[in-house]
């Protein structure tokens, strides 16, 4: 299924409901946006897409506006980003919050970069492409600096990826008061973080039937999944 028509015009104010065939509908703001379902590799489940580089701008600003209002309620004096989708979300989010700039972590690795401020990165979307987050021990003053430190992604779903930013940043003794998102992608993330994860809206993560595709509901959580 192409995405191309998907996340460049807001959907009609109607819901959906189950089972879905090719979408799902969320709210963002006021408006509803409708994201593509993805077969997962085990041919038995499907979360809903949202790739931020990919959208219109008039798209991209209302996610972002969305965002800005949710990390304004945290009240951040800086704010950290998450390769590569978040970083273009955690500069429009350090702008609206009124801060000179934001923190980028990297995948990209510069020869003055620290093993010890490095973690392994995985997510669901890239499951066989590991690779490590870097951060830049260059920036370690700004975050030393800091009170109150928040980390930005565009989608959280299981929570590995957000973890290994935790991670980083508890490595180089700092810990954030508060996660922001796009989209919290089912619930496999929760109970994992010791702050509030925030997100512009959720979707869940979804099984297939005869009929199409439905709301997979999860079982009840107990300790952490870590």
């Amino acid at each position: 299924m192409s995405t191309l028509p998907f996340w460049q015009v807001f959907a009609p104010d109607v819901a959906l409901s189950s089972p879905y065939t090719d979408r799902y509908r969320v709210r963002a703001g006021n408006r509803n946006l409708d994201l593509p379902l993805r077969t997962l590799p085990n041919g038995k489940q499907a979360v809903s897409s949202l790739l931020v580089n990919q959208t219109s701008f008039e798209v991209m600003d209302v996610l972002c506006e969305e965002l800005v209002n949710l990390a304004q309620s945290l009240k951040p004096d800086l704010v950290v980003g998450m390769p590569t989708l978040g970083l273009g979300l955690a500069a429009a989010v350090a702008r609206g919050c009124g801060l000179p700039r934001y923190v980028p972590l990297s995948t990209s690795r510069k020869f003055w970069y620290k093993d010890t401020l490095s973690a392994p990165l995985s997510s669901i979307t890239s499951p066989d492409n590991a690779k490590n987050l870097y951060l830049d021990p260059n920036l370690l003053p700004l975050l030393h600096a800091a009170k109150k430190i928040i980390i930005v992604d565009d989608v959280v779903s299981t929570g590995q990826s957000l973890a290994a930013g935790v991670n980083i940043l508890a490595a180089a003794g700092v810990s954030p008061i508060g996660g922001l998102c796009v989209m919290t992608q089912s619930d496999r993330w929760k109970n994992r973080f010791s702050f509030p994860v925030l997100s512009c809206f959720s979707s869940p993560l979804f099984e297939h039937t005869t009929e199409g595709w439905i709301e997979q509901k999860c079982p009840p959580q107990t300790g952490s999944s870590d």
